[in-house]
């Protein structure tokens, strides 16, 4: 008997311990509960700690109490200018009554699909009335506000409240994007060649100064030295007709010299002419005698006032061989 009622007693502990610990449940600090019985809505729980319910007749949903976010895929969408962009946002909000988010939206799954339409639709009316250059400027942060409110205010039905809805960035279409990038080549290609062009042109004005100059310099250049030319050349016959008319047969004679020396400069040159003939008249002396009056003149007859005579050997010719 005192089996049978150990029995019993032990039976009955764990069927107790089995419902209290289904009628205890405990909310943390970053969750809030929304306590149920059959289906229907019982109590919202929003403080933590421990609290109690009905075994296998109540139950507990559970709903995040922190910031939550929501991102959804980048869309494509019309400007007022009617330029494309490729739009990212980002959405963070807050369950502020699990009772009404339960009853609208039941998940944060689904509340997740409808934020991203409501953001989508108020993004494309928002945008729509501002041009493309405005994402792109200090006005962006206007559109950014009334994306929000927007969807703030749409999103209130839901038992959520949101916080905040950002652009986090924009861009263009890829066809669009390399046709900006083909027309800014085209742009920097024309900008090239029309500082080529100016390059070129000054280039050619330079070359041309320069050409002009050049002329210029040489015809000077060439101009002063025929002037000094002249005025040597005229200098030189001017002391030339001096020189000859101080003693005009020893300029004679000095001059035939010179030809001498200028005429028999080679080693192997040879000379055909007849000794009296009127080039070698100085060999038979320094007066120039003709060649009929002797071969040899006494050169001290010959000689000037002031001067020593100057012995002039007989003309000698060297032939060739043979002749």
């Amino acid at each position: 008997m005192s089996r049978k009622l150990l029995a019993v007693v032990g039976v009955a502990l764990i069927v107790a311990g089995i419902l209290a610990l289904s009628s205890m449940f405990i909310v943390t600090q970053t969750e809030q509960a929304l306590l149920l019985q059959f289906g229907r809505p019982v109590r919202v729980i929003n403080q933590p700690g421990l609290e109690f319910k009905l075994p296998f007749v109540q139950n507990v949903v559970y709903f995040d109490k922190r910031l939550l976010d929501v991102e959804p895929s980048p869309e494509e969408v019309i400007a007022a200018d009617q330029k494309r962009a490729i739009v990212d946002t980002y959405t963070r909000y807050l369950i502020t009554n699990p009772l009404l988010f339960y009853q609208t939206v039941g998940s944060e799954d689904a509340v997740r699909e409808r934020l991203a339409v409501l953001v989508s639709s108020s993004s494309r009316q928002v945008i729509g009335k501002a041009p493309l250059s405005a994402l792109l400027s200090a006005e962006r942060a206007t559109i950014m506000h009334r994306i929000r409110d927007d969807v703030r205010t749409a999103a209130k039905p839901f038992g959520i409240e949101v916080v905040d809805t950002r652009i986090r960035r924009v861009d263009l279409p890829p066809q669009n994007s390399e046709a900006i990038y083909a027309r800014m080549n085209s742009e920097r290609q024309q900008q090239a060649a029309l500082y080529r062009g100016e390059g070129a042109q000054a280039a050619q004005t330079v070359r041309a100064n320069a050409d002009r100059e050049v002329t210029v310099i040489l015809a000077d250049a060439q101009r002063d030295a025929q002037k000094l030319r002249g005025d040597g050349d005229a200098t030189a016959t001017a002391i030339y007709a001096k020189a000859y008319g101080q003693d005009p047969g020893f300029y004679a004679f000095y001059r035939s010299l010179e030809a001498y020396r200028h005429a028999l400069a080679g080693s192997n040159t040879t000379f055909v002419l007849s000794p009296q003939g009127d080039f070698f008249r100085y060999f038979s002396g320094w007066k120039g005698a003709a060649a009929t009056e002797g071969p040899a003149a006494p050169a001290a007859a010959a000689t000037p006032p002031g001067r020593q005579p100057i012995a002039v050997p007989p003309a000698t010719v060297p032939t060739p061989s043979g002749r």
